[in-house]
């Protein structure tokens, strides 16, 4: 008989895709900062990190099948295409980075994650102060 070796089950392949997005994640966080990044990539590869590691999604989580997409599509789409962008020593250098700091894939910077916070409290904020500005102005005599 053939000596056949296990094939990974889906639930394991999809845990593995999920942890290399993760650490790609990683890398372009350590990836925009470099001054041999273009701006461009640098500014796109913020705004993939910022949303990847947002708790606010395009599509809300609880819409079913939907709510989902923006993990499965938008967020593995925005880091290839940000990889792209950045030079290959550039990102050699990340990478090695990120292996350095998270060597268990997991890392522990809460400043992060209040950054991405207060970034997304401001934006709410500045959402709100012009939408009541612009009611302001659509009711007669209210402003």
């Amino acid at each position: 008989m053939k000596d056949m070796a296990k094939k990974p089950s889906l639930f394991e392949r999809l845990k593995a895709k999920a942890r290399e997005i993760k650490t790609e994640t990683f890398t372009l966080a350590l990836a925009y900062r470099s001054p041999a990044t273009p701006w461009y990539a640098k500014v796109f590869a913020a705004v993939v990190v910022a949303y990847a590691f947002s708790p606010i999604d395009l599509i809300p989580d609880f819409i079913p099948v939907l709510g989902y997409l923006d993990d499965v599509i938008l967020v593995p789409l925005g880091i290839s295409l940000a990889l792209k962008m950045i030079p290959e020593e550039v990102l050699a250098d990340a990478r090695v980075q990120a292996e350095e700091a998270f060597p268990d894939g997991n890392p522990k910077n809460w400043v992060v994650g209040a950054v991405i916070i207060l970034v997304w409290v401001v934006l709410a904020g500045l959402a709100i102060f012009w939408a009541v500005r612009w009611i302001r102005e659509l009711i007669p005599g209210g402003g």
